[in-house]
């Protein structure tokens, strides 16, 4: 079968496989050599993509929750959305959650996700409690801060390159209504936008859409939404019908002209100002998940999602000659996402650290990786990273230059003989 990422670059041959039980692991693990784990294909890149596969959409089962402390114990192929649909009327939403609900527990987990709120929650691991992982060796051990902690640590954020997570316990948030009290404000430029997010610091949840398009004293233009759960509305989300791309764009359709006209009409169409409005909580996380099959506007040869953090220090220096970049190559996204980020975990391979993100869309084509290459040595120059679950084309001296903690997570793939077993493209791009 043909297998590809939500990106659709690059596009393989692959055996895929799946199991429900435990029991239906050990001959899939002796049988497929070299595999790597697979939830619902959302990552961008190359990380949950090899020739061998194991998906885990039939290992979904969700097997008690704890409706005192809000504590759900499931297993790995579990997604978002369902624990959303199940456990937010009654009162439960996720603690943390990227920027779609289309993804496992599991896929969260190795990801180890973060969202609007990684500035005052973290990473999605900081609401996990445990989970049992399955190791090359076939055993089942359980993990978590106190148990097995150097196994959660390089699970957290390893890409599937340890095992395959099985069920995990995760903490939920009580919530009292489906709805956000949202702020929204335009910010001429990227001083501004800065200012802004330094300002809302406070705030649970904050990003930005920004305007990689622009230039010269409107650089880095963007429009600020900062968020608190609301205390009033209904417990339901009563998600909309979902639109859906119906064929892939011709290639010719984004270009600088296009990602322009969009950019200008999105920043002008936005409220200078609103303070405190009432959203729902599924356009305030998710207002891509409504749009079935969006990645085909980028056209057949697909896209990547560029995605570095830079510290908060050199971060406006920093993300200034990005953008700079950007607009003089005339490569601009329509898709572009600044976040504040909070301070790093001890997890060996998590994206965050204390600065700021952006994540930009990139169709596919010749010019962009060369392009790519110099805005990665931009971005090492500030000492940030890039991150591994968007990522399709990154070096090894990159990689490793941005994760000093490469080493300690390949020593423990060597300790437990992961490696040979728990591959995929990315992980023998980057030998790790």
């Amino acid at each position: 079968m043909e297998l590809t990422s939500w990106g659709r670059y690059p596009r393989i041959k692959a055996a895929s496989s799946s199991f429900e039980t435990e029991k239906d692991l050990p001959p899939l693990i002796e049988r497929e050599k070299e595999l790597i784990p697979r939830g619902m294909g959302k990552s961008y890149g190359d990380s949950a993509l090899n020739t061998r596969v194991i998906t885990t959409a039939r290992y979904n089962k969700i097997h008690s929750f704890d409706s005192k402390n809000g504590v759900v114990v499931c297993e790995s192929g579990v997604s978002l959305a369902e624990l959303i649909e199940i456990y937010l009327y009654r009162g439960w939403f996720l603690s943390i959650t990227p920027g779609t609900r289309l993804i496992t527990v599991g896929g969260a987990i190795a990801s180890d996700v973060h969202g609007k709120n990684h500035h005052t929650a973290g990473c999605f691991s900081e609401c996990v409690l445990w989970f049992d992982l399955l190791l090359p060796d076939k055993s089942i051990v359980r993990c978590s801060r106190k148990e097995n902690r150097e196994l959660f640590r390089a699970t957290c954020g390893g890409m599937g390159l340890t095992g395959i997570i099985l069920t995990a316990a995760i903490k939920l948030r009580k919530v009292n209504s489906a709805f956000i009290r949202e702020t929204v404000i335009r910010c001429s430029n990227l001083a501004e936008i800065f200012q802004r997010f330094e300002e809302y610091q406070s705030t649970t949840f904050s990003v930005a859409w920004i305007d990689c398009a622009a230039s010269g004293k409107r650089i880095g233009r963007s429009v600020l939404m900062a968020g608190e759960h609301a205390d009033t509305g209904r417990l339901n989300m009563a998600l909309p019908r979902t639109l859906s791309v119906p064929f892939d764009f011709p290639g010719f359709c984004l270009n600088k002209y296009s990602v322009s006209i969009f950019n200008q009409l999105y920043f002008h169409k936005s409220p200078s100002h609103v303070k405190d409005r009432l959203v729902l909580l599924e356009p305030f996380f998710y207002p891509l998940d409504k749009i079935g099959n969006w990645n085909r506007i980028y056209g057949r040869k697909g896209f990547t999602q560029y995605q570095p953090v830079i510290p908060r220090e050199s971060a406006y220096d920093a993300l200034k000659t990005i953008l700079n970049r950007i607009a003089e190559e005339g490569l601009g996204s329509f898709l572009a996402v600044l976040k504040l980020l909070g301070p790093e975990n001890e997890n060996f391979l998590s994206f965050p650290m204390d600065g700021y993100t952006l994540a930009l869309d990139f169709k596919i084509q010749p010019k962009l990786f060369p392009f790519l290459d110099e805005l990665d040595r931009i971005v090492m120059d500030f000492g940030g990273r890039i991150y591994l679950t968007k990522d399709v084309r990154m070096s090894k001296e990159v990689f490793r230059k941005g994760y000093p903690r490469w080493e300690k997570f390949a020593e423990i793939r060597e300790k437990y003989n992961m490696k040979g077993t728990f591959e995929s493209l990315q992980s023998k791009r980057l030998e790790v």
